[in-house]
């Protein structure tokens, strides 16, 4: 499976995150390009241990089963995938060009990845191959929401 802590695949994601453009279309669900891009800066921060959350209770509950599932087969994420209420972004617009760069930033960060004890506010403790399966899968998910 691929994985973000592949040079190639990760390059390949960086490739593909830096052809969106402000006036790129989305495929299926609610968000803009401006807030996928927002979000998925939110979600790096998470994976790299700059920002913690809080388990969620369902999470508790079904995190395993899920995560089980997400690493079970090398098939993309489903579309319209819920999420913590934290990673929604309500502003429509801001600095495009600069929350790319960040979020090619941050996905670079992923060559020295070093958040080995990461817990998951969904799948709750994550190995580190986990994270880097996970980190793609939802990376890939986004941008194909955008046709990337």
């Amino acid at each position: 499976m691929k994985t973000i802590f592949d040079k190639q695949t990760r390059d390949n994601l960086i490739n593909r995150v830096d052809s969106l453009n402000d006036n790129s279309t989305i495929q299926w669900g609610k968000m803009n390009v401006y807030q996928m891009l927002k979000h998925c800066i939110l979600c790096e921060e998470m994976y790299l241990g700059k920002t913690l959350y809080k388990r969620t209770f369902l999470g508790f509950l079904l995190g395993r089963i899920a995560l089980n599932q997400l690493m079970k087969y090398d098939k993309p994420k489903k579309r319209n995938s819920p999420t913590k209420q934290e990673f929604i972004i309500t502003e429509e617009t801001g600095d495009f060009l600069e929350d790319k760069t960040k979020w090619i930033s941050l996905i670079n960060e992923y060559e020295d990845y070093s958040n080995r004890n990461f817990v998951h506010w969904f799948f709750g403790k994550m190995t580190s191959e986990q994270v880097g399966i996970s980190v793609y899968k939802h990376i890939d998910h986004h941008l194909r929401q955008f046709n990337c």
